[in-house]
């Protein structure tokens, strides 16, 4: 049984849920019914049906006549409960798939006792109770096979469903906000304004406006997954989320055997990203590089990218694969970003494709900040500053439900492979079509620093990229010397 710390809350849902003009799709009312095998289809209705509805929660209420909504009193225990030797809330949680944080809640109400079973709607999937799904028409049982239209329309509305709507913290004060949020850095970062010196108010105010915070039935205040992940003072405090919390791993020589340093972002991504970004900027290498005259210092690898790789793998990253979340690791001659979920748009076709998003509210939130951009333009820039240090260029890897961009450290053109040699031709190819330019001797000559004397150089590979199919001759008739290509898709 779990104790709510707050039993007036208990006390003000119980008044909501009785106020209800009859029993609702996703509020069932009962007095003494505790076997297991009857709660759990209920708790798979509920969960399917709050969502339908638009509801954060479904409910079932022991202690209540389902008749006329009089508080009588139950003796059902959840705590003495069993099904066979394994206790009731742990055999019903391992009978649900996915499985979600149900809680069995006691509370007194003029001197009857009654259980609140407090179930979290469907999120991402319908849920099932023992490989079958249910919902409710009326007030009655039905498996959603049965019914495919409801089960059409259960679907549906889980692709209404964002961050906005989840909630990562329940049932907190004011002051609880401001302690587990960062409002200054938000005040700051979304209002443009000093945050010295605002009331409190202003803070929640503004963070309901955006939809980071939201009022429960009771009057309390709800911290939901967009203002944890953007802003939270430390994630891995926040349900749920804390395998969401940013990673950054340097590993000493070409594999993962000896980790060498090791910095795990607990802030919200928001609050803690320009922190973030300066400590991969001191972790990573450099080499120098004469500029005339001058000699430089060069980052193997440009900030500028990083920064917009980063970001993109927390804005793309699926938030509901649990146990894994965004990762930065550091490699002898490479850098691995990896995000959990598959990619929304294919990965030859990232820089000319159109912008898609998997989490639109923290996308827009995140462009706010001045994160990112979301105008779809974020690979014509990482490819552009790749070409002008003349590195290798980036691979993108898909593997189950993860992403990983590879970048890699400068190499001379002659240590390359043959497909590396193919693929930086067709991202720059990519790149030079969406600017209404053509790849030629000269473009590629100057992609990989080949002086004029050697465009024979620069002839062979755009040989080589047309055999092995990135690249295909522009159909305008011009001279031979003269030939144009295109990427194989234009």
């Amino acid at each position: 049984m779990h104790t709510y710390p707050q039993d007036s809350y208990l006390k003000a849902l119980v008044d909501q849920l009785r106020s209800l003009p009859r029993e609702s799709e996703w509020v069932e009312f009962k007095t003494e019914e505790s076997r297991p095998e009857k709660i759990g289809p209920y708790i798979s209705a509920l969960a399917n049906m709050a969502a339908m509805l638009g509801q954060e929660y479904g409910y079932m209420v022991w202690g209540i006549s389902d008749k006329d909504h009089a508080v009588v009193g139950t003796s059902f225990d959840p705590d003495v409960a069993k099904k066979g030797n394994e206790e009731l809330e742990s055999w019903l949680i391992r009978s649900l798939n996915p499985i979600i944080n149900i809680r069995f809640y006691t509370v007194y109400v003029a001197e009857h006792r009654l259980v609140i079973l407090k179930i979290p709607s469907a999120f991402r999937y319908p849920v099932s109770f023992q490989k079958e799904k249910y919902i409710r028409i009326g007030s009655y049982l039905k498996k959603s096979c049965d019914f495919p239209d409801k089960e059409r329309e259960l679907w549906e509305s889980f692709s209404r469903k964002n961050l906005h709507d989840y909630l990562a913290v329940e049932c907190v004060d004011d002051s609880e906000v401001i302690k587990l949020l960062d409002c200054e850095a938000y005040y700051q970062m979304i209002v443009g304004l000093s945050a010295t010196g605002v009331a409190h108010r202003f803070f929640l105010e503004k963070l309901e406006e955006d939809r980071l915070i939201k009022k429960n039935e009771a009057g309390y205040w709800d911290i939901t997954g967009l203002g944890a992940l953007l802003f939270a003072r430390d994630l891995t405090k926040m349900r749920s989320l804390e395998r969401k919390a940013l990673r950054l791993i340097k590993y000493q020589g070409k594999g993962r055997e000896e980790a060498q340093r090791e910095y795990l972002s607990t802030q919200g991504y928001a609050a803690g990203f320009e922190e973030f970004m300066r400590i991969v900027d001191a972790w990573l290498p450099s080499r120098e590089v004469l500029d005339g005259p001058r000699q430089r210092t060069l980052r193997d690898f440009p900030i500028p990218v990083m920064r917009e790789l980063i970001a993109n793998a927390l804005i793309h990253q699926n938030i509901f694969i649990r146990g894994s979340g965004p990762m930065v690791e550091i490699f002898e001659g490479r850098v691995e970003i990896t995000n959990p979920g598959a990619p929304l748009v294919d990965i030859h076709r990232m820089i000319d494709a159109m912008p898609r998003t998997r989490n639109e509210s923290l996308a827009g939130l995140m462009r706010r900040t001045d994160m990112c951009e979301e105008r779809g333009s974020g690979w014509d820039k990482i490819i552009a500053q790749i070409e002008s240090q003349r590195l290798p260029a980036p691979s993108v890897q898909v593997s189950g439900d993860s992403t990983r961009v590879v970048l890699y450290a400068f190499r001379p053109l002659a240590e390359l492979s043959l497909a590396e040699k193919c693929q930086a031709i067709y991202f720059h190819a990519c790149l030079r079509h969406v600017r209404g330019e053509y790849v030629t001797n000269a473009s590629v000559r100057k992609r990989f620093g080949i002086h004029q004397r050697n465009s024979a150089q620069a002839s062979r590979l755009i040989a080589s990229a047309v055999r092995e199919g990135v690249l295909i001759p522009d159909s305008t008739e011009v001279a031979k010397k003269l030939q144009r290509y295109l990427p194989w898709w234009a």
